[in-house]
């Protein structure tokens, strides 16, 4: 017997479909019968829309295959229409034609492809399209995302919300209707009386803390701000107890020096965590005072450059990573950031408030489902224009977030509805951030 027909014998032995190895070449050449088709991208574009007043891109990518595309979240609120032309403009031409499996590729190429790089517009085009990729491929598997990403780690997603309020008692009135709900976790902000006190403000106030329109001029001061907060969560333990976990938003408010006192000050209250007690300007301080508390520190929202996060995840500066998925370039570049964080015991907890998209916070989701070293999911409860418009939300329920097991990220886009729901261009929107002042005129980072 020559070796030829050892290797045709023995593979009708072990079956050749399983061991395709074993057959001769000429055999093995063969295409496999109902092998799919390669797939390339036709078609790049954005969605912008507003079914619950805050503006949200989304990026949709379509595909050679017959009603298979893509969506991901592009959210750059504040600067909506720079993501569009920097997708529709700059991205579509350069990436009609790729495959859109090969995301690694895509997402190294598009990085480099306007050769400055790690800002915001970029990042959130990128994450637009990088989304929308591993959503063609959760669709073309047959497998939701989690899966693809090494299954689930959990069966649903633990949540925090925001309560807030004017007065110490309406904080309270709100942790306990959120509790009442089921959270566990709650976010809390009280209003520093004459002031504009970021996450809580006058009635009528989103639950993402925006205003609306008529936000310029407004007036700030630091020390009335961090001699109120301890004081408020006070109330709150004597009140709420110790079961229901609290958190708190410095939103990078004040001057490192009083970001010291704020953390060393709340530490009798056994916070979650607290939350940006720096911009990302000053995390050089996070080295001074990561020995000097042990109030949980989480930071991170306004990063888009790797070497704001490497340093304070390899040191062991901070407790939670908080960034935008977005604003990084997408899962692609966040299930690495998570991976860093494992080895260091930095737990994740992705930005999630109104102006990240029903899309953005599915991605979320299904990467805290498949991330070992999850933290908290910050959440919002869909409106019902946000559920039609973009069928099949993350169901929120008793304090979790749930994710369906539709193949991709198991959401869509009804575009005849988004378009009913148009964005607004109006330059007080616009302006709303950096009017934030201290009573000499000083601006304040927001």
């Amino acid at each position: 017997m020559n070796r030829r027909q050892w290797l045709t014998r023995s593979a009708a032995a072990a079956g050749t479909a399983g061991l395709p190895w074993l057959l001769p070449k000429t055999a093995a050449a063969q295409p496999e019968a109902g092998k799919l088709a390669p797939l390339k991208i036709t078609d790049v574009r954005t969605v912008l829309t507003a079914p619950a007043g805050i503006r949200l891109v989304v990026v949709k990518v379509s595909t050679s295959e017959p009603g298979l595309y893509g969506l991901g979240c592009a959210t750059f609120t504040q600067r909506a229409r720079a993501v569009e032309t920097a997708v529709d403009k700059y991205l579509r031409p350069f990436l009609v034609g790729k495959d859109p499996l090969a995301i690694e590729d895509v997402w190294q190429s598009s990085f480099v492809s306007s050769y400055w790089r790690n800002g915001p517009v970029l990042g959130n085009a990128l994450s637009g399209v990088d989304m929308a990729l591993w959503d063609i491929l959760g669709k073309r598997a047959n497998m939701p995302v989690h899966q693809l990403l090494g299954g689930k780690c959990r069966k649903a997603v633990d949540t925090y919300r925001h309560a807030s309020g004017e007065t110490f008692q309406d904080v309270e009135k709100a942790a306990r209707e959120l509790m009442a709900q089921g959270q566990r976790y709650v976010r809390v902000q009280v209003a520093v009386p004459g002031l504009s006190t970021y996450g809580s403000g006058p009635k009528g106030r989103k639950e993402d803390g925006t205003a609306g329109a008529n936000a310029r001029h407004q007036v700030w001061e630091p020390r009335p701000y961090v001699r109120t907060v301890p004081k408020l969560f006070e109330h709150l333990r004597k009140q709420l107890g110790d079961e229901v976990e609290l958190m708190h938003d410095v939103h990078e408010r004040i001057p490192p020096a009083l970001a010291f006192q704020l953390c060393k000050d709340l530490e009798p209250y056994k916070l979650y965590f607290l939350e940006d007690p720096f911009s990302p300007e000053d995390i050089g301080y996070f080295e001074k005072l990561r020995p000097q508390t042990s109030t949980p520190l989480a930071m991170g929202e306004l990063f888009n450059n790797p070497n704001e996060w490497v340093p304070l995840v390899s040191g062991r500066l901070i407790d939670f990573i908080r960034i935008h998925i977005s604003q990084v370039g997408g899962l692609t570049m966040a299930r690495k950031v998570a991976s860093l964080c494992e080895f260091f015991a930095v737990r994740t907890a992705w930005h999630g408030p109104g102006d990240v998209s029903p899309v953005g916070h599915a991605a979320n989701v299904h990467l805290d489902l498949a991330t070992p070293n999850f933290g908290i999911q910050e959440a919002r409860a869909f409106t019902q224009a946000e559920q039609d418009v973009f069928p099949g939300c993350p169901e929120l329920k008793d304090g979790y977030y749930w994710a369906n097991d539709k193949p991709g990220l198991g959401i869509d886009l009804d575009e005849k509805l988004a378009a009913k729901f148009p964005v607004r261009d109006d330059p007080p929107f616009d302006y709303r951030w950096g009017n934030v002042r201290l009573r000499d005129g000083s601006v304040v980072k927001p």
